[in-house]
């Protein structure tokens, strides 16, 4: 009688223990997010947070999900992988904050080949820290080994941010008007979008990527993670009126500043007013990419755009200076005389 081998998980590419050992390791990293309305700990099936209905006469709840694309494979060439969970985390509180959401708490879904304890703890210590940038406990996620779905070294990260908002003061965009004055603040680089046509321009330039990459200068440039500007923003929606916020993402400047423009306006931006990092040059002229595919592919030196009345340009900038911020006066609103829908002309 034959008798067929026994096969575990752990045969079909699953490791348990490892798990369970990297939830032991990352308690600490979990442990520093921790902010008041945090109820139990991480390894239940569900995290619990309690509103803070004391702060709050109408709380609005607001969510967002984001990745971080392809830059991930960036990453694991160059096996930089801490910052990539800034990146992450960046991603999902900067779309809320656009509503003038506070983020409460944030999830992460983690998913690879193979699991290495190492590479993992470094990406969620990542995790924690965008956290703690922006204000948000991490009070769960998911980590999953899929061998056959990735190759062995491969992963991808998935985030979920929640925040709060009083409902009279969420932003919207009918308050903006003609007239209003478009502030800008730097970004830290390409932050995480546009990473495919990055790795294209690595690629056309006529040597290995991984060589390329090697210039520990240009390496630091295109891994720099998204800068945070959660802090800053709540502390300017304390003290000035703000019309619209646009988080620029995918789609760079041209197609997230009329996300955030009233019907009946279009908006003038000045790029020479934009102090753009080196890396974006590097990029159009390794690539020969024309001006307008950079401002509908990158956010070309600003990551976050802030729509004000005339009257409070000068507070505004100067609160955010304080915050550590870099302002740019970007542009203006104007009245749309066309029947289009809002959008933006470069200077």
């Amino acid at each position: 009688m034959n008798k067929k081998t026994s096969l575990s998980y752990r045969d079909a590419g699953v490791d348990i223990d490892a798990g369970a050992e990297l939830v032991e390791q990352i308690k600490p990293d979990i442990a520093r997010t921790m902010r008041p309305g945090v109820l139990g700990g991480i390894g239940g099936f569900g995290g619990l947070f309690e509103l803070p209905v004391d702060r709050y006469q109408q709380p609005v709840l607001v969510s967002g999900a984001d990745g971080v694309g392809t830059k991930l494979l960036l990453a694991n060439m160059l096996d930089h992988h801490h910052s990539i969970g800034i990146d992450l985390v960046a991603m999902c509180v900067n779309d809320i904050l656009v509503c003038g959401a506070e983020p409460l708490f944030f999830l992460d879904y983690y998913a690879t080949g193979k699991l290495d304890i190492e590479k993992s703890r470094r990406i969620i210590s990542g995790i924690a820290d965008g956290c703690e940038l922006s204000g948000a406990a991490l009070i769960g996620g998911e980590t999953a080994e899929m061998p056959g779905m990735y190759d062995t070294d491969d992963y991808d990260l998935a985030g979920f941010a929640v925040g709060v908002v009083e409902k009279n003061k969420i932003l919207d965009k009918k308050n903006v008007s003609d007239g209003h004055i478009i502030l800008g603040l730097a970004s830290s680089g390409c932050h995480s979008n546009g990473y495919s046509l990055v790795r294209k321009v690595l690629e056309a330039s006529g040597d290995d990527p991984a060589k390329m990459l090697a210039n520990q200068s240009l390496a630091a440039h295109l891994m720099a993670p998204t800068r945070i500007y959660v802090k800053a923003i709540l502390a300017l929606l304390n003290a000035v009126p703000v019309a619209s916020l646009a988080h620029i993402t995918g789609g760079g400047i041209t197609e997230n500043i009329p996300r955030s423009l009233a019907d009946g306006t279009c908006a003038s931006i000045n790029t020479q007013a934009i102090n753009t990092p080196a890396i974006f040059d590097w990029l159009q002229d390794n690539g020969n990419i024309t001006d307008e595919e950079m401002l509908r592919t990158f956010n070309c030196g600003i990551g976050m755009a802030i729509i004000v009345a005339p009257e409070h340009e000068a507070s505004a900038t100067a609160i955010l200076e304080e915050c550590g911020e870099q302002v740019f006066r970007i542009g203006q609103v104007h009245a749309n005389q066309s029947d289009c829908k809002p959008h933006v002309s470069f200077l």
